[in-house]
C-alpha cells in the first residue's frame, strides 16, 4: 500500500492534482487577474476607441464612427478652446482701469516695444492712461524692474496691435490663455492615451476661475504657465518619439512578438531629438518671463532623464541607469545652452541700447575694478550685476502685504487675491437702479474651489498611483505640480501670492482628470461599475462648471447686489 504523505509534502491532494493557486482562489470573490501587455505596448501604448458598442447606442454606423474617431482628435481640443476663447475674451477691456500689478507691467510692456528697455514711470500716471492714452508720453529715464522681459514683451505685442488701452494689455494674455487649454486637451490625450480624459482636462482648466482670471489680466505669471506647460508638451512628444525608436530597433521573433534585447536597450543612441531642444526653447523663455522657471527647468530635467531610464529598462538593458549616462546623458545636456542664449536673447533690447537700468554700470569705477573686466564685454558684465541687484531684492521681499498668503494654503484656497473693487451705487457702473443699496464689483482671483477641493484628492490619488503602482503619467503630473509649487516654501518668509500657482493648475486638472478616469473605470470593467462610475464622474463635472458659472460675477467685475456679493465669501479669509 502506497503512502500519500509524500504527495502531500509536495502540495497533491490525494487524486494527485495541484490545488489551486491563490490567484484562482481569489476569482471565486469576483478577482479579475491584470492583463499581460506586450513590449510593443510598454513600450508605445495604443490609444483609447470607444468601443463598437457606444457607437451602436449613438446609431452611428460603422465608417461614419472612424471617421468622427480621426476628427475628435483635433475636433475635441479645438472645440474646448473655441469655447475657453470665448470665455476669456467676452468684455476683455472691463473692468476699464489698471488692476492691481498691471500698473506696472502694462507700462513696461509699453515702454519696452516703444524704446526697447523699461522707464520710470510717475507714480500718477494711470488715470492719464485710461482717459486718453495717445497723450502719455513714455519716459526715458530707465526705471528699476524686478522681472526679466520675456512676459513684458508678450503683453507689449498685443499693445502694438491695439493700443496702450485694457484691452490692448490683456489681448496676448487672454490668447495665451485660450491656447494652453487646447494643448492641455492634447497633452492629457497623449498622457492618458484618450480623446475624452484629455478634453476632459482642458474643459476643467477652461472653467478654473484662477486661470481665467490670469487670462484676462495682464500679469507675467500666466505667460509664464504657457510656456512650462509648452515645454511639458514638447518632452511628452519626445518621450514618445524615443520609445518609438527604441521599440523599432529591437528584435521581433518568428510570431511578430516584439522582445526585450540587453544590447540593443543598452548601445541604442537616440540621435537627433527636436523636440528636447523646443522644450529646452520653451524653458528659456519661461525663465524670461519668471525666475521660477529655474526650479521647473531642473524637475522637468531629472523627469526626463528617469524617462530614459525607464524606456531602457522596458526594452531590457542589465544597466539602465548607466546606459542613459553613457548614451542620452550628454546628448540632454545639450539643450541647457539653448536655454541660457533664449534668455541672454530675451534681453536684447536692453542690451542694444545704452539707457536701460544699470546698462552702463560695467563703464563705471565700480564696474571697472571688477575683477573679470578682462574676460567679458561690458554688457555682460552689466547685466549680471543687474541680475544679482535683483535676486537680493526678491530673496529680501518681506514687506507685508493685504493678500499674501502661505503656499500651505494655496491648495485649498486659504487667501484669494483682490485685484480689483468698487462699490458702485444704484444706477451706476451697472449697479441696477432698483438695489436696496449699493453693489459690488470685484475681480477675485481665486480658483473653482470645487475644482481645486476636488483636485486635493486627486493629488492623493496621483502620490498613491505613483508610488504603489509606479504609474508614470502620476509621476509626471506630481512633477509638474511640485516643480511649481513646492520651491515656494523655501521662501515662506518673503510676501508671496496665491495667483503664483497659476503655473501648476494644469497640472491640477491633469489629475482630477486622472481621478475622474479612475472613477469611471477602465476598458473591460462590469457594466454596473462603469454606469455608477460614470454617473458619479459626471455629478462631479456638472457640479464644478455650476461652481464656475456661480463665481463668475466676481472673476469678471459684474455689479451685483451686495448680499449676492456676501454669499461667494464662502470663507473668511476671502473678504
Amino acid at each position: 500500500m502506497t503512502s500519500t504523505a509524500p504527495r502531500a509534502l509536495h502540495g497533491e491532494d490525494a487524486a494527485g492534482e495541484q490545488p489551486p493557486s491563490w490567484p484562482q482562489r481569489l476569482r471565486r470573490f469576483g478577482h479579475v487577474p491584470r492583463p499581460v501587455i506586450g513590449l510593443r505596448e510598454r513600450l508605445v501604448p495604443p490609444y483609447t476607441r470607444p468601443s463598437a458598442r457606444t457607437w451602436s447606442l449613438l446609431g452611428v454606423p460603422p465608417g461614419v464612427a472612424a471617421v468622427l474617431e480621426r476628427l475628435a482628435a483635433w475636433g475635441g481640443p479645438v472645440l474646448v478652446a473655441l469655447v475657453a476663447g470665448m470665455l476669456r475674451f467676452w468684455h476683455l477691456g472691463s473692468p476699464k482701469a489698471v488692476i492691481f500689478d498691471e500698473t506696472y507691467y502694462a507700462k513696461d510692456a509699453w515702454a519696452l516695444i516703444n524704446q526697447g528697455y523699461e522707464g520710470a514711470w510717475p507714480k500718477d500716471v494711470d488715470k492719464s492712461i485710461l482717459l486718453n492714452p495717445d497723450s502719455v508720453t513714455v519716459p526715458p529715464d530707465p526705471g528699476y524692474v524686478v522681472h526679466p522681459p520675456v512676459g513684458k514683451w508678450v503683453i507689449g505685442l498685443g499693445e502694438q496691435l491695439f493700443g496702450f488701452t485694457p484691452f490692448g494689455w490683456r489681448f496676448m494674455v487672454a490668447v495665451l490663455g485660450t491656447l494652453s487649454v487646447l494643448m492641455l486637451c492634447r497633452i492629457g490625450r497623449r498622457l492618458f492615451r484618450s480623446t475624452f480624459l484629455g478634453c476632459l482636462a482642458g474643459a476643467l482648466m477652461a472653467v478654473d476661475g484662477l486661470h481665467f482670471v490670469m487670462s484676462r489680466t495682464a500679469l507675467l505669471d500666466q505667460v509664464l504657465m504657457f510656456f512650462v506647460l509648452a515645454a511639458f508638451g514638447c518632452l511628452l512628444i519626445d518621450r514618445d518619439r524615443a520609445r518609438r525608436r527604441l521599440a523599432a530597433a529591437l528584435p521581433v521573433d518568428d510570431e511578430g512578438v516584439l522582445r526585450p534585447d540587453a544590447y540593443v536597450a543598452d548601445t541604442l543612441r537616440q540621435g537627433w531629438r527636436p523636440w528636447r531642444l523646443t522644450a529646452a526653447l520653451m524653458l528659456g523663455l519661461a525663465i524670461g518671463t519668471k525666475w521660477n522657471g529655474l526650479y521647473i527647468l531642473a524637475a522637468f530635467g531629472l523627469m526626463t532623464v528617469l524617462w530614459d531610464v525607464g524606456a531602457r529598462r522596458v526594452a531590457g538593458a542589465a544597466w539602465p541607469y548607466l546606459s542613459v549616462l553613457k548614451r542620452d546623458l550628454l546628448p540632454a545636456l545639450v539643450a541647457l545652452p539653448v536655454v541660457i542664449v533664449t534668455y541672454i536673447a530675451s534681453w536684447t533690447g536692453w542690451i542694444a541700447t545704452d539707457k536701460g537700468h544699470l546698462r552702463d554700470w560695467a563703464t563705471t569705477a565700480e564696474g571697472r575694478d571688477s575683477n573679470w573686466s578682462w574676460l567679458f564685454p561690458d554688457w555682460w558684465r552689466s547685466l549680471w550685476h543687474y541680475e544679482s541687484e535683483v535676486f537680493t531684492f526678491h530673496v529680501n521681499l518681506t514687506q507685508g502685504h493685504t493678500y499674501e498668503s502661505n503656499p500651505w494654503s494655496w491648495i485649498v484656497l486659504g487667501r484669494p487675491v483682490s485685484y480689483f473693487y468698487e462699490d458702485p451705487a444704484p444706477g451706476t457702473d451697472g449697479c441696477p437702479a432698483t438695489a436696496a443699496g449699493k453693489c459690488a464689483r470685484e475681480v477675485l482671483a481665486i480658483g473653482t474651489p470645487l475644482l481645486w477641493w476636488a483636485a486635493c484628492f486627486a493629488l492623493g490619488y496621483v502620490l498613491w498611483r505613483w508610488a504603489f503602482r509606479r504609474d508614470w503619467r502620476a509621476g509626471a503630473i506630481a512633477c509638474g505640480v511640485a516643480a511649481g509649487w513646492l520651491p515656494w516654501f523655501l521662501y515662506q518668509e518673503r510676501t508671496i501670492f496665491l495667483f503664483y500657482a497659476v503655473v501648476f493648475v494644469p497640472f491640477l486638472c491633469l489629475a482630477v482628470a486622472m481621478m475622474i478616469g479612475a472613477l469611471i473605470g477602465p476598458p473591460g470593467s462590469e457594466e454596473w461599475r462603469r454606469t455608477i462610475g460614470s454617473v458619479a464622474a459626471g455629478v462631479l463635472v456638472l457640479l464644478i462648471i455650476w461652481n464656475f458659472i456661480y463665481f463668475w460675477p466676481i472673476y469678471t467685475g459684474e455689479a451685483i447686489p451686495m448680499d449676492s456679493w456676501r454669499n461667494r465669501m464662502w470663507l473668511d479669509t476671502w473678504v
